[in-house]
């Protein structure tokens, strides 16, 4: 049983890597939520060590040894308490978590079914046996660090942008404009929106 592999990536494709250790290439399969940040850990010398999950596929005239690759032993944890689910073979959860494990985690602790149906292959019906199975069981798995951070930066990003924009349609210049908006983003750090932005950037204008 392959438990961990650590080699060279000699080929990376849309859901897998190849791995050449010691002149032996080895295919992994690598769900979504975890090919996002591969490239976080490859080393500049090409390397890399995946935790594997593998297992047989039996089909009617031959048994076929499959590897699925992560970065750790957590988010394996979680894919093994995935496919406790009925109907949820390693191929179909390798399919349906294309999204951060931590939201996943958060979807069937919350019984949100329609976060739950928009991963690939996982209907109705499907959802509510995630939720009847895992729900209260899978709290851990929701303090993964795999993508919430990315996701606020991202966002915060983009509201910065939009409030600059915003700023510069009101004939400020976009040097004083992003000085306004770097100023507001001390002040509320926290701001979820352009119009919250804004709003402190007025505040601080009118108390001037």
């Amino acid at each position: 049983m392959i438990s961990k592999i650590t080699g060279k990536v000699s080929e990376k494709g849309l859901n897998y890597l190849s791995v050449d250790v010691n002149g032996l290439s080895y295919e992994v399969f690598i769900p979504s939520c975890v090919m996002q940040r591969v490239d976080e850990v490859i080393g500049p010398d090409g390397k890399i060590s995946l935790i594997t999950y593998h297992y047989h596929q039996v089909e009617p005239s031959k048994s076929t040894p499959v590897l699925i690759g992560f970065l750790n032993d957590i988010e394996k944890d979680f894919f093994q308490t995935f496919i406790t689910v009925s109907g949820i073979g390693p191929r179909a959860a390798l399919k349906a978590l294309n999204k951060p494990i931590s939201q996943i985690a958060q979807a069937i602790d919350e019984g949100d079914l329609s976060f739950l149906r928009s991963l690939p292959g996982i209907g109705e019906q499907r959802a509510k046996e995630i939720v009847a199975k895992l729900q209260n069981k899978v709290g851990r798995f929701g303090l993964i660090q795999d993508g919430k951070a990315k996701v606020a930066a991202a966002q915060a990003k983009g509201i910065i942008e939009e409030a600059i924009a915003v700023l510069e349609q009101l004939q400020y210049k976009k040097s004083e404009a992003s000085a306004m908006i770097k100023k507001a983003i001390e002040i509320f750090p926290d701001a979820q929106t352009t119009e919250e932005l804004l709003n402190i950037v007025y505040k601080q204008r009118k108390a001037k």
